[in-house]
């Protein structure tokens, strides 16, 4: 018979054993996964626009260990012979954490980067000015933003290639998903709507109400009961109920240039940390009473925010600081900031990327 214990199970059992408290799973996993302690195996992936480069930093001592480059800086990227990507921005990754899809705008590409050998596998060619991409849940599909159009790009996650399109109002901004693979939230930067897409047939079965039109990202809670949105016209930030009949919940005032939101839950409740780049602050708020609990200062124009695997860290990448800051969640202070690639845009916390290795093939130095 086989064991009906999965590796998170494992994990978990282990450091109960030892003392140590499980708490449970974080973003875009569900509760019921058991935390993940940060190691050696973890990577943390910046997005950087201006250097078309993808960071790679071991969480375990903050060390950068180099960088994948998917292009050449400018003014090298504007040659009419120019062959690699631009505008490296948006960012995902698949639920075996094995594969990495990284949005460039510019070329209106996603590449599918293998996590332990940092080596391009594929390179899909979407529509216009691609946003983000992320792996359903059963990790048969991924959806990509087609913000320059009025789509959300599904490609097959085995074949590489697009299989359909759901219509969305113009300048779909980001996509994310239901824990339980049920739905798909579609937020838009163009028109003040939010589009709930059942997973399974890809049919549009809610539309909800954005304060303004502008929302760059968006993410739901692990216990599958809340969407959240940015606003980065506006300065705030909603969150809204992950169930039908998806009803608004609150309507934050968070700041200008409201970039990222990301959720974590910890010993002491779950939080929603809120990227605020022209207060160069992070902001976070309880999402039981939607309470104010912290105000980080992180550095010039925080960007990108995603938690551990654990969730006693949260990565923030500083667009015009070309640097990473890594906050500690249990005091909401920055324990460290690593240099990293020019114009950070998206994080991604990756647990167990590199199973095996130092995982440190294939990448090279920031220059």
């Amino acid at each position: 018979m086989k064991s009906l214990l999965t590796l998170p199970s494992i994990i978990c059992a282990a450091l109960l054993a030892s003392a140590h408290v499980c708490y449970a799973g974080q973003a875009p996993g569900s509760l019921s996964d058991p935390d993940i302690p940060v190691s050696h195996h973890d990577r943390v992936y910046a997005a950087e626009q201006f250097s078309n480069t993808v960071s790679v930093t071991d969480p375990t001592d903050n060390k950068l260990l180099g960088v994948i480059r998917l292009g050449e800086p400018a003014p090298t990227n504007f040659s009419p012979l120019y062959r690699g990507q631009v505008l490296v921005h948006g960012m995902g990754f698949s639920p075996d954490h094995r594969t990495l899809a990284v949005v460039s705008i510019g070329s209106n590409s996603v590449s599918f980067i293998d996590t332990e050998t940092n080596t391009v596998k594929h390179v899909t060619y979407v529509g216009r000015s691609p946003h983000e991409a992320f792996f359903t849940p059963n990790g048969e599909e991924v959806w990509v933003t087609v913000r320059g159009e009025n789509y959300v790009s599904v490609i097959d996650a085995h074949t590489y290639e697009e299989k359909a399109r759901i219509t969305t109002p113009a300048g779909p901004g980001m996509q994310t998903f239901s824990p339980d693979g049920k739905y798909g939230f579609v937020c838009s930067s163009f028109n003040p709507e939010i589009d709930v897409v059942e997973v399974k047939s890809h049919q549009t079965v809610g539309r909800l109400q954005q304060s303004s039109p502008f929302c760059p990202n968006i993410a739901v809670s692990p216990d599958n009961k809340q969407v959240w949105i940015t606003l980065k016209d506006s300065g705030r930030t909603q969150a809204f109920s992950a169930q039908p009949p998806f009803a608004l919940l609150k309507t934050l005032e968070t700041g200008p240039i409201t970039n990222h939101v990301n959720i974590v839950h910890n010993e002491h409740g779950m939080f929603a940390y809120v990227t605020v780049g022209a207060l160069n602050r992070v902001k976070v708020f309880r999402t039981d009473d939607f309470e104010q609990v912290a105000d980080i200062s992180v550095g010039n124009l925080p960007h990108g925010v995603w938690p551990s695997g654990d969730g006693t860290r949260v990565y923030v990448g500083l667009e015009n600081a070309d640097a990473l800051a890594a906050i500690d969640t249990r005091t909401n202070t920055v324990v460290a900031t690593i240099p990293i690639g020019q114009a950070p845009q998206a994080v991604v916390y990756v647990p167990n990327a590199v199973p095996e290795g130092d995982g440190t093939q294939n990448l090279q130095s920031l220059g």
